[in-house]
């Protein structure tokens, strides 16, 4: 059911498709707002690996009204298992569920990246939103009444709000003068699409031996992605036949399911990526103006506790519950976004940082169970 725009937006221009950017085009086309997306690259991606999404995502997919089609191809689990490296694998401990989406939701589920791209896409799209590819965001003029938006080079209208949700290299964040960038944390992550083996049935991680972190999580029936954490170093000219024979030597010293995951690359085919670990947090405000970043765009985190996903689609959804009960952009509703967002976003990107961190320093007596623990606490709590 579509609403009746409120006076404080009618129409909306945002930068980016991730998913921070999706669920705002998503609720605030929901609720009548204009809404255009403009997506630099020429369209949604067909190509990735898996991503991990904890309850509390769960719960936000639920509120955009694709928890159904996402569960359908996704791989639910509750908790999570610590391994050592070694034979056999020993498992070091079990933690303990938490729930950060509530009762109705499982503690977190595996999912294939590009799937959840389209439902999203589907989704606001259905609601009213247009999506524009080739759609580079290249300046901007803003007074106090409105933006007006330049795409590749050109004008492409006048909106009441720009949402810059255009990830970690944010365009939408320099021009309107925000310095912070993000910067490497010193590790790296190969990620690998493979077959999914029977024993796998949620997230296990191994901390120790010739890597940081290897691990993995089931994304559906027959699939599963596979990481493997390490000081970070140029990547670049590895090509798919030498990736592949990186993560088979990295990964000698893990057993269990990690045998089959050795075979999965030996035979070709599986997709593999590499990145850098980054991190920062813009301080408030996030906005300038009638311009605003979320997501990534505004505060970014190693993957270490699988949150960055949920942050971006909480701060959409914090922002959009306000624009669409607001009858003005003003001063008070800007105060109230930063001030159930930021403190937030800081717990995580804080103790993401921490994790890793720890790591390498070398400190192998650290207990990650606790942080982990901790944080999933915090996150219970809605935003």
């Amino acid at each position: 059911m579509t609403h009746t725009a409120p006076a404080a937006v009618r129409s909306v221009a945002i930068a980016g498709s991730g998913v921070a950017a999706l669920a705002a085009a998503i609720r605030l086309a929901s609720h009548g707002v204009a809404v255009d997306v403009f997506e630099q690259q020429p369209g949604l991606p067909a190509l990735g690996s898996g991503i991990t999404l904890q309850g509390n995502l769960l719960r936000a997919l639920d509120e955009l009204g694709v928890w159904d089609e996402a569960r359908s191809l996704g791989y639910p689990f509750d908790g999570l298992t610590l391994r050592a490296p070694g034979p056999g694998a020993p498992i070091v401990a079990e933690l303990p569920d938490v729930q950060t989406g509530g009762p109705d939701y499982p503690a977190g589920m595996g999912m294939y990246r590009p799937d959840l791209a389209r439902i999203l896409a589907e989704r606001a799209e259905a609601a009213g939103a247009s999506l524009h590819f080739d759609a580079e965001v290249t300046g901007l003029a803003q007074d106090d009444d409105g933006v007006d938006l330049e795409v590749n080079g050109a004008p492409a209208g006048r909106f009441d709000l720009l949402i810059g949700a255009d990830g970690l290299h944010s365009t939408v964040r320099g021009l309107i003068g925000i310095d912070t960038r993000p910067e490497r944390t010193g590790m790296g992550i190969w990620r690998a699409f493979v077959p999914r083996p029977a024993e796998v049935v949620r997230t296990e991680l191994y901390y120790g031996g010739p890597v940081y972190i290897a691990g993995y999580t089931p994304t559906g029936e027959d699939s599963m992605y596979a990481i493997l954490v390490e000081r970070a170093q140029d990547r670049s000219a590895v090509g798919d036949d030498e990736a592949h024979r990186i993560m088979i030597e990295e990964s000698q010293a893990y057993d269990g399911p990690w045998n089959a995951i050795r075979e999965s690359l030996a035979a070709g085919g599986a997709r593999v990526n590499y990145t850098w670990f980054t991190s920062h947090l813009v301080d408030a405000p996030w906005n300038r103006g009638r311009v605003v970043i979320i997501g990534d765009a505004a505060h970014s985190c190693p993957p270490t506790i699988a949150q960055g996903a949920a942050q971006a689609v909480e701060d959409a959804l914090v922002l959009t519950e306000l624009l669409t009960g607001a009858e003005a952009l003003d001063r008070g509703l800007w105060d109230a976004f930063h001030e159930r967002r930021l403190p937030r976003a800081r717990a995580v990107v804080e103790a993401s940082v921490q994790l890793g961190r720890w790591q390498l320093e070398g400190n192998r007596e650290a207990d990650p169970g606790p942080l982990i623990f901790g944080i999933a606490q915090q996150m219970a709590v809605p935003a």
